[in-house]
C-alpha cells in the first residue's frame, strides 16, 4: 500500500514537473495597494497556474489624532503570497485565492511631556516619563481571494491588473508605562479602547488593487 501511495505521488510530482517545465515562467512588478510588490508567476497550463510575490510599503511614520489624544504613528506594512490563478476561458482574465503572511502593524505613541492626556473620560496629569502605547496588528496569515487580468500562458512583455483583499479582523492593544500607569482607572482605559476597536473593528479585509508589468523568458 505504501509503495503505491509513493509511486501515485511519484507520478503527479512528474505531472506537475512537465506542466511546468512546458510553460515560460513569468518575473513581475506590481505598484499599487498594497504597496511595490515583485514576484513570480508559473503556468500550469491554459487554464491554471500558481505565484509567488512579496509586497511592502516599508515603515512610515507621522503624528496622528484619535479621539483626541495625539499619537506618533508607526505602520509596517509587507505581506508574502502564495496564489493560485484560475483562468476559465483560458485566456487572461483569472480568479485568484491564496495565503497571505502579514506583518501588518501600526503602533500609536502618546507621551506625557509634563501636560496632560484625555483617556476615557478624565484627563490626567502627565510626566516626561508617561507613555500610552496603542498597537494595531492584523493577523499574520490570512486568505486572499480576488480576481484580475494576466499572467497567462504566453511569452515577452506582460500586464496585469489584480483587485482583491486579503480576509481578516484586526486586534487592538495596550500599554501604559510611567507614573501614569497607576493613576488611569481600568474603567477610562476600556472605554477610550473601546472608541478605537469600533473603528478598527469596521475593517474586516485588506484591499489589493495594483497594475503590473512582467516579462516571460
Amino acid at each position: 500500500m505504501r509503495t503505491y501511495t509513493a509511486l501515485v505521488a511519484l507520478s503527479a510530482l512528474s505531472a506537475a514537473a512537465l506542466c511546468t517545465t512546458a510553460q515560460a515562467g513569468e518575473l513581475y512588478t506590481k505598484l499599487g495597494v498594497p504597496g511595490v510588490m515583485l514576484g513570480y508567476s508559473q503556468p500550469l497550463g491554459p487554464l491554471f497556474g500558481v505565484r509567488a510575490d512579496y509586497a511592502t510599503i516599508g515603515t512610515r511614520k507621522d503624528k496622528r489624532t484619535e479621539d483626541g489624544i495625539t499619537y506618533d504613528g508607526t505602520l509596517k506594512a509587507n505581506r508574502t503570497a502564495l496564489l493560485a490563478d484560475w483562468f476559465p476561458f483560458a485566456g487572461t482574465f483569472r480568479f485568484t485565492t491564496g495565503i497571505t503572511a502579514n506583518q501588518y502593524k501600526l503602533d500609536l505613541l502618546a507621551t506625557g511631556a509634563g501636560g496632560s492626556l484625555t483617556i476615557g473620560n478624565n484627563t490626567y496629569t502627565t510626566t516626561a516619563q508617561d507613555n500610552f502605547r496603542v498597537q494595531v496588528k492584523f493577523p499574520t496569515s490570512t486568505p486572499y481571494v480576488g480576481f484580475g487580468w494576466g499572467h497567462g500562458s504566453g511569452s515577452g512583455l506582460r500586464f496585469s491588473f489584480d483587485i482583491g483583499a486579503k480576509i481578516g479582523k484586526a486586534t487592538v492593544n495596550y500599554s501604559l508605562s510611567g507614573p501614569l500607569a497607576n493613576q488611569v482607572s481600568q474603567a477610562d482605559i476600556d472605554a477610550e479602547l473601546a472608541e478605537l476597536r469600533d473603528g478598527v473593528g469596521k475593517v474586516k479585509a485588506i484591499p489589493q488593487i495594483t497594475f503590473g508589468l512582467g516579462y516571460s523568458f
